[in-house]
């Protein structure tokens, strides 16, 4: 029995594709013109894809050892783009295709969120999301003149708040209050525009925004809710979330949690999609794919490094201060990314840091084999975890290649649709109406 249609999406930073492969067809800088990513985006919406996601992040770190030496060595958050300037571009190549960019609650204020959001969704017609992030490290608040980031669960509280603003600027115009009547004079009706007052912990704004909201009204909302407190701020505020639960059974697990939590916040649980990160590794044969897999799984000390330093930044803990062929200690405590520490910390038990580092599973469910066998096993994946989608990143190191590209929208794409799993067409206007079809 096949599973229903899910959405198929790509998370990718807007940073420099794999420039260590073979396959690495553009320099480390001609990805700043954007128009790899304005290549990939055609592709993607002709394979089928409901979006790209963009994260983000705005630091150089030098977590990993005291030193910025690693994240530059190896591109792992230095340098990237925004991706708020590239959205608007992606969308004149594409025509149905949605695109979200990340904008963090700890540093942006809302009244600027609001209105670049409203903007893009007009550039768009309709086309644009917002993933909603906390963000994790100390070193990224130092840029906008933080010592320290809140503790963890009060940046949830700020962020609740943030986003209840940005909804409130939205609705600020009501529907038809731009009249361009020429007889009086009038191009906006100021009736049915109106302040919010808003004054509440963390923000203080009067309004009302001073453009309408987009054809999305609100825009399509992302977010990362792994933790206690992040589950249940996803659960209230998200249309869309991103997540690497690892197994069909913590998958479904999660799923059932994050929709039961909406139903309790008085959403339909259905208006909740979850979408689950893999990285497909797909050959002509099961044989290749295989080899590939190996190779790409190797623990050599690029990969160490590439790792452990991702880790850092994301839990601001320095990985470099530990020895590698001892367990993690258990004193370890991070007021950054918790959901992550803690499953690494699952991963060590009984371990070394090095044997937990081989057996590293980053995606939610480990997919090896030809573009059909692929399919087939997404297909039992999803029918056991009961929906909503994947998001596909690039593999080995959150960076991809447009050969990877192409195997997955000249290879794996049409066989998910052979098999009536993924759209063949976009009906709706907008990109939430689109993500709520089905």
């Amino acid at each position: 029995m096949a599973a229903d249609p899910f959405h198929l999406a790509w998370f990718t930073p807007f940073k420099t594709p794999a420039w260590k492969s073979p396959w690495a067809a553009d320099t480390p800088l001609t990805w700043l013109n954007g128009e790899y990513y304005m290549d990939m985006a055609r592709s993607l919406e002709r394979a089928g894809f409901d979006f790209m996601m963009f994260e983000d992040s705005t630091l150089v770190s030098d977590t990993y050892g005291g030193s910025t030496e690693n994240d530059l060595k190896h591109g792992l958050h230095s340098p990237k783009g925004d991706p708020v300037p590239l959205l608007p571009m992606l969308a004149q190549v594409t025509q149905h295709m949605g695109f979200i960019a990340t904008m963090s609650t700890s540093f942006y204020p809302p009244f600027l969120v609001a209105r670049v959001m409203a903007t893009m969704d007009h550039l768009t017609k309709g086309r644009v999301g917002w993933n909603v992030v906390t963000s994790s490290e100390d070193l990224a608040g130092q840029n906008y003149g933080l010592d320290h980031l809140l503790p963890h669960d009060e940046r949830y509280e700020m962020a609740d708040e943030f986003i209840t603003v940005a909804k409130d600027l939205w609705d600020s115009w009501e529907p038809g209050a731009i009249v361009a009547d020429r007889e009086t004079g009038y191009l906006a009706d100021h009736t049915k525009v109106h302040p919010i007052h808003h004054e509440g912990k963390y923000f203080k704004v009067r309004g009302p925004l001073n453009l309408p909201a987009g054809p999305q009204g609100h825009p399509v909302i992302c977010q990362a809710g792994g933790s206690p407190k992040g589950r249940d701020f996803a659960s209230r505020h998200a249309n869309v979330l991103l997540s690497a639960p690892k197994g069909v059974d913590q998958m479904r697990e999660y799923r059932d949690d994050i929709r039961a939590r909406a139903v309790g916040h008085g959403r339909d649980a259905d208006d909740v999609k979850v979408m689950y990160i893999i990285q497909p590794v797909l050959g002509e044969t099961q044989a290749d794919a295989e080899e590939i897999a190996r190779r790409r799984n190797e623990l050599t000390q690029d990969q160490i490094e590439t790792i452990l330093g991702i880790m850092s930044i994301t839990t601001e803990v320095d990985f470099k201060q530990f020895d590698l062929d001892a367990p993690l200690p258990d004193d370890v405590t991070t007021n950054g990314h918790q959901s992550g520490l803690e499953q690494f910390r699952k991963r060590t038990q009984g371990k070394t840091i090095r044997e937990a580092l081989m057996g590293q599973q980053t995606e939610a469910v480990e997919l090896v084999g030809t573009p059909a066998s692929v399919a087939a096993q997404m297909d039992e994946v999803m029918e056991a975890v009961g929906g909503d989608g994947f998001l596909i990143r690039g593999e080995p190191v959150r960076t991809h290649s447009r050969r990877y590209i192409d195997e997955i929208a000249s290879g794996l794409a049409p066989e998910l649709r052979k098999r009536g799993l993924i759209r063949s067409d976009y009906p709706e206007s907008t990109f939430k109406a689109n993500l709520a079809a089905f």
